[in-house]
């Protein structure tokens, strides 16, 4: 690997050919805010948050989108730098609600985070400020698009992530705006409702419907766990508040999916506290349903399959699996179907 070497802060480090200021500083353990930048997209260079000073250079280039040269000098947090933040920071809460005490991206919110942190209290800019509708239409995710910020991130998502291509950007100047083609609610879309874009979004521009009101993110306990619903093996984090289950988030250090989810991985999750959902095995006696033991259901299990093998033979059973299984499940119903009722009869439903 070529190694490229350059000076940030004052620190001497090294980065691949090709690779980004951004991303060297990363490597290196410096911080630079950024909005629009994220590792599993594209760079696009929309938020201009990331600017830095470049010895030689005029200007203050994005450094998610300006790529490492040898010897290059760089100033992250350098008074320019800096005052070029406050700016940018100021132009966006121009046309941004400022509802930060009652929003419920409060502690997970980029934006605010960034607001906090280089003293943007207010903008400097009065004039007119979008008003748009608030989009329920989704069962899932809730849009309001007077807090976004244009960063792009839920359009590359849903293109490079998802494959859906149910975002773009439309209009132009005052009016452009990231949304549905034909700018139709999100219900009447293409959307696939696997939530990428929210879990990409740096404000509450989208969020995760069922959990709008019930917790913010720093209220809440993080679970890791695997998704139950099919045998990927996706791992996401269960959003737990007073011991209660409240909404599941995307994790980016699962190895099996990222932050990619299903419909059902993400917003599947409210069976847990179903009515309808069944709490102890049932045997059917004298045509009725009756709740039973697990140990009661086991040997009627068994007494059973052991009364079709006695009379009928092992020829007489088979199993059929499923691949919405663990290989480890599907490993147990094999080997039980074989050394247990001692027959081949083993299908699978991915087979064909």
């Amino acid at each position: 690997m070529n190694l490229i070497k350059l000076i940030i802060d004052g620190r001497e480090v090294e980065a691949p050919a090709g690779s980004t200021i951004l991303e060297a500083a990363d490597n290196a353990g410096i911080d630079i805010p950024r909005l629009c930048h994220d590792p599993e997209l594209t760079n696009m260079g929309a938020c201009r948050l990331c600017v830095v000073e470049v010895e030689g250079n005029a200007l203050l280039p994005a450094s998610c989108v300006t790529p490492v040269t040898e010897g290059m000098v760089v100033q992250t947090e350098s008074a320019a730098v800096i005052e070029a933040r406050k700016m940018i920071l100021d132009l966006m809460i121009a046309d941004h609600p400022m509802d930060c005490l009652t929003c419920d991206k409060m502690g997970d919110c980029k934006l605010s985070e960034y607001a906090h942190r280089y003293g943007v209290k207010d903008t400097s800019f009065d004039g007119e400020r979008h008003n748009y509708p608030l989009d329920e239409s989704n069962p899932f995710i809730l849009r309001d698009l007077n807090k976004c910020i244009l960063c792009g991130a839920c359009v590359r998502a849903c293109e490079e992530m998802t494959g859906a291509d149910n975002l773009s950007y439309l209009y132009r100047g005052y009016d452009r705006k990231a949304t549905t083609a034909g700018d139709v609610d999100y219900i009447d879309s293409d959307c696939v409702f696997c939530g990428q874009c929210v879990a990409v979004c740096p404000t509450g521009a989208l969020m995760e419907k069922p959990l709008v009101g019930l917790a913010r993110r720093y209220e809440v306990e993080r679970v890791r766990t695997t998704c139950p619903f099919c045998g990927t093996g996706c791992n996401f984090d269960l959003a737990v508040k007073d011991e209660k289950v409240v909404g599941v988030l995307s994790n980016p250090d699962s190895p099996v999916n990222g932050r990619s989810l299903c419909v059902k991985g993400r917003f599947g999750w409210d069976y847990i506290y179903s009515e309808e959902r069944l709490k102890t095995p049932l045997i059917k006696k004298n045509g009725k349903f009756e709740p039973a033991s697990w140990e009661e259901a086991y040997d009627l299990i068994a007494s059973k399959l052991g009364a079709i093998k006695d009379k009928h033979g092992s020829e007489a059973f088979a199993s059929l699996s499923s691949a919405r299984c663990t290989n480890e499940e599907n490993y147990l119903m094999q080997k039980f179907t074989r050394a247990v009722m001692g027959t081949n009869n083993v299908d699978h439903c991915a087979r064909t």
